[in-house]
């Protein structure tokens, strides 16, 4: 079922309660299961937190995350070290298309006993779970992140912890950070030293075992973008966000500053405003090696404001739930934009004209859904099976109605 985005303009000010992170959940409820006495608030309401939770809780042989890719990687980590349970872990169609022996590699360095049941590289994996004996384990520095927080999130657990070395150039560091960083809530050490991850094995009691989740900043992104093309002195206010946060989607405070949005902190919100117009001389150029996940939301924005913008670090979007840089180059593409991709970036021209009226294609991904969203501050819009937004953020739509965005099914 589609639905259809009139064009319309946005209460002066409003405010949204946004689902705590996806990412600080899943990791949480990994750790959880690892260790029972933790206790977690705000987890996120998103499908892929579900499934998490349900796979942790099952006792079947076989699990199917359906398009969870963070619990594919997680779940791997996590079956790999459960000692006489064989697990078989598979997903949906796309998932059997997203590569995972990078990870399945590193494990079996560390002694696990994983293996493909149909495409060698591919999901369902037939996992036997054991003891794994050995601590030391390389993998390539530039790959998505989800395969080193799955080894580290089960590293003090091994009973020699793990020392995980990184060839080449680090990307996402900010989401390793988190990884470490919740470790480190607690009681797990472990140090960054370099390319060298150290995480020591934990064999005394948990000590702080209520740990809260903040609110998901990739889902503030799309706030950040209906501001952004919104009247100069719009306002909305979104919680709950705290200043030291663990997520790299938190740049968003410094980046749309190059949009005209302002963020001021309060003490559990954030205030976003529109505080300016921008030239339509400027050019959006950022590095997002660190924030991939926001990657289509700031190229809608550019676009939607007919600005230039050359977007780099974006290796890993080819494979998330769908190829999101081919998606956007069709998408914008459709409406009217000119766009050139390479396996790593994006370079999208001014433009002077949005075609009205275009069906956008989501491609089963959640974000390519919630990013052109905010289109219908400037023309009128439809979104093709809007309901995969629940995937990270369930309650979407009705947020979006609640700031004055007319919405028909």
């Amino acid at each position: 079922m589609n639905l259809k985005l009139k064009q319309s303009y946005i209460k002066q000010q409003s405010s949204i309660q946004i689902t705590g992170s996806k990412s600080e959940s899943n990791r949480l409820l990994l750790l959880q299961a690892l260790y029972p006495e933790i206790k977690i608030e705000n987890v996120s309401n998103s499908d892929d937190s579900q499934l998490m939770t349900k796979a942790l809780a099952s006792t079947e042989e076989e699990i199917d995350i359906h398009h969870a890719g963070t619990a594919m990687r997680f779940l791997t980590a996590y079956f790999a070290t459960q000692k006489d349970r064989e697990t078989i872990l598979t997903g949906s169609k796309r998932m059997k298309e997203r590569p995972i022996k990078i990870l399945v590699d590193a494990l079996n360095q560390l002694g696990a006993n994983i293996s493909y049941q149909e495409k060698e590289g591919y999901p369902p994996l037939l996992i036997h779970g054991k003891v794994l004996n050995k601590n030391k384990v390389t993998l390539k520095a530039n790959v998505s992140s989800q395969y080193i927080s799955a080894i580290l999130l089960i590293a003090s657990k091994l009973e020699n912890g793990i020392v995980l070395t990184l060839n080449g150039k680090i990307t996402s560091v900010p989401y390793i950070n988190m990884t470490l960083d919740l470790l480190k809530r607690i009681g797990v050490a472990s140090t960054f030293i370099d390319n060298t991850i150290t995480v020591n094995p934990k064999r005394e009691a948990i000590k702080n075992t209520l740990l809260t989740v903040e609110s998901d900043w990739s889902s503030a992104s799309y706030y950040y973008s209906i501001v952004a093309l919104s009247k100069i002195g719009t306002t909305i206010e979104l919680s709950s966000y705290t200043k030291n946060s663990l997520q790299g989607d938190s740049a968003l405070t410094e980046l749309y500053k190059s949009f005209g949005v302002k963020t001021t902190y309060k003490e559990q919100s954030i205030v976003i405003e529109k505080i300016k117009t921008i030239s339509q001389e400027t050019s959006i150029d950022f590095d997002l090696a660190n924030a991939p996940d926001i990657a289509q939301t700031i190229a809608v924005t550019a676009f939607a404001l007919g600005l230039k913008s050359n977007l780099t670090g974006l290796h890993t979007l080819k494979i998330k739930e769908t190829d999101r840089l081919e998606a956007l180059k069709t998408e914008i593409e459709k409406l009217g934009g000119q766009i050139k991709i390479t396996n790593e970036s994006l370079h999208l021209s001014a433009s002077k004209k949005i075609k009205k009226h275009m069906v956008i294609a989501t491609y089963n991904d959640h974000r390519m859904a919630m990013a052109f969203a905010p289109l219908a501050l400037k023309v009128p819009v439809e979104i093709e099976d809007y309901t995969v937004v629940s995937k990270s953020y369930p309650t979407f739509w009705k947020d979006l109605n609640s700031l004055g965005i007319e919405i028909n099914k």
